[in-house]
């Protein structure tokens, strides 16, 4: 008679061993998962920090640019950021593959699209709404009211026009990671900062070295004398809103292209642009880098202790602290009032 036993065998190879012991040596199975460390965590945080900053820097960079020159703030320089990303996401969906040089270049062209569009929706808001405001002598305090409505009605718009539900581009949704030592990235974070950081390289040298520059850096300090001295004082505010609204955009569809967006995309990151833009230094190119630097990291740093939920949170507390102890932010200067 014979037994069937269900289960491992452990009869007794010549050799003194088991079978189950030695399949275990041969198929080695690891039951305990991975699990990064602290310092590997924050590596990766600090990495994407650093792509978050840089998209965070255009858009903050492009209000700063309108408040020096106009005075402004803006609240519907949000809606600028969403459309970007509403821009190439349409292009995306309603124009097929488009090929150049035998390859899908869809997103690519969507990007360009996005970039252009957004400086051409940015002139004529200043062209048909701003201006004729500032000819009329309209105060601040109601241009940035009807800033707060312009910003809910293309909103609307927006959610209108592309729906509630999160959207993604047909490209490069899910790359494959890179491991680089215990820092793991992928492509796409790679190119999305390098692109940023070109354009933001390009704008602050033009800036400083250009004549448009010198005359954008006038109409700041005083567009009554810029005027007296033959800038067209209406033409240069106009370049600064293409390009702020530019920059605007490609922040826009570049956020869209890591993370997806949806039609609150600009409202939701609004307080961050702000945050950066006032911590830095209000009207001025440097602090607008340095203070999106500092809230980017931050944000992205503060969830190695904080819940993903309240990382927004802090770092606007932490606005609210360094405001309490130098007002004019970082980088801006000290000025006295009445």
């Amino acid at each position: 008679m014979s037994v069937i036993v269900f289960g491992p065998s452990f009869a007794r190879r010549p050799n003194g061993g088991c079978a189950a012991t030695n399949a275990m040596n041969t198929f080695p199975i690891d039951d305990a998962p991975k699990v990064d460390t602290k310092l590997d965590q924050a590596i990766d945080l600090f990495a994407g920090g650093i792509v978050f900053s840089l998209l965070l820097a255009m858009a903050a960079l492009g209000l700063s640019l309108i408040f020096g020159t106009t005075g402004l703030t803006n609240f519907a320089h949000g809606e600028l950021i969403t459309f970007g990303a509403l821009v190439a996401y349409l292009l995306d969906t309603m124009s097929g593959n488009i090929m150049l040089f035998g390859s899908n270049s869809t997103v690519v062209v969507g990007v360009l699209a996005a970039v252009i569009f957004g400086g051409l929706f940015g002139w004529a808001q200043e062209r048909m709404l701003w201006r004729p405001l500032r000819h009329r002598g309209t105060g601040l305090i109601a241009m940035m009211v009807v800033s707060i409505g312009l910003s809910i009605f293309l909103r609307n718009i927006f959610q209108y026009v592309m729906g509630a539900d999160a959207k993604q581009y047909s490209q490069y949704t899910t790359p494959s990671p890179m491991q680089i030592g215990p820092l793991e990235i992928t492509s796409k974070q790679v190119i999305v900062a390098l692109v940023a950081l070109a354009v933001l390289v390009a704008t602050t040298l033009a800036l400083r070295y250009t004549r448009l520059g010198k005359a954008t850096r006038a109409v700041a300090d005083n567009p009554a004398l810029a005027a007296s001295s033959g800038i067209n004082v209406d033409r240069v505010i106009s370049i600064v809103w293409i390009l702020g609204a530019a920059l605007a955009a490609l922040s826009g569809v570049l956020l869209g292209l890591t993370q997806g967006f949806d039609f609150q995309l600009g409202f939701k990151i609004l307080l961050l642009v702000f945050a950066a833009v006032t911590l830095g230094g209000l009207g001025t190119i440097w602090g607008a880098l340095v203070g999106s630097m500092v809230i980017g990291l931050f944000i992205e740093l503060s969830t190695l202790w904080v819940p993903v939920e309240l990382k927004f949170v802090g770092a606007l507390v932490v606005l609210v602290l360094v405001l309490l102890v130098r007002p004019q932010g970082i980088l801006g200067k000290a000025q006295r009032i009445g």
